[in-house]
């Protein structure tokens, strides 16, 4: 597993510069990368391509979704986060989350994917630690999620529990 640290956000290089004037956030350093000419880079910008965004839900064969419906869950999120790939002077959609908030105690964490091609390099981990960061920043203090069964260990290792008070979900579903 590759891990990642935080690098400089000062760096001269022409995409660094661009990317930062254009997007809130900062660039990952992949740590094993060779190529110098790829970079990661975390947004909070919320100006996300909604085609770009239904293409990385597609690599990972999640179900389709009205654009109407995405956009107007885009809108009505609290955070939104995403990952790009920045290689020479292309950026490429590689990672997305997003959270829904009462804006004082809770959040709670949706749609977090990361391209098949992007998996196992620790960039869901550098996704999800700055969701949490951004939220706490926000002065959010208890976040949740809904994970399927095959994540589950996933987001464990990140410091979620299952169920930490014996609480069991509801839900509703129209019939």
């Amino acid at each position: 597993m590759v891990f990642w640290k935080r690098l400089f956000s000062n760096s001269s290089d022409s995409v660094t510069s661009a990317l930062n004037s254009n997007f809130k956030g900062e660039f990952l350093d992949i740590e094993g990368e060779t190529n110098s000419q790829r970079r990661i880079f975390l947004s909070t910008e919320r100006d996300i391509n909604l085609y770009e965004l239904e293409e990385l839900c597609d690599a990972v064969g999640w179900a389709r979704r009205p654009l109407r419906k995405v956009k107007q869950a885009l809108n009505h999120s609290f955070l939104v986060v995403s990952m790009w790939e920045v290689e020479k002077n292309q950026r490429r959609l590689v990672g997305f989350a997003r959270a829904t908030s009462d804006h004082a105690f809770n959040a709670t964490v949706w749609d977090v994917v990361v391209h098949p091609s992007c998996q196992n390099k620790g960039l869901g981990k550098a996704l999800i630690k700055y969701m949490i960061h951004q939220l706490r920043n926000k002065d959010i203090s208890n976040i949740t999620l809904f994970a399927d069964p095959q994540v589950i260990d996933f987001y464990r290792r990140l410091g979620f529990v299952l169920d930490p008070e014996g609480i069991k979900g509801m839900f509703w579903y129209p019939n």
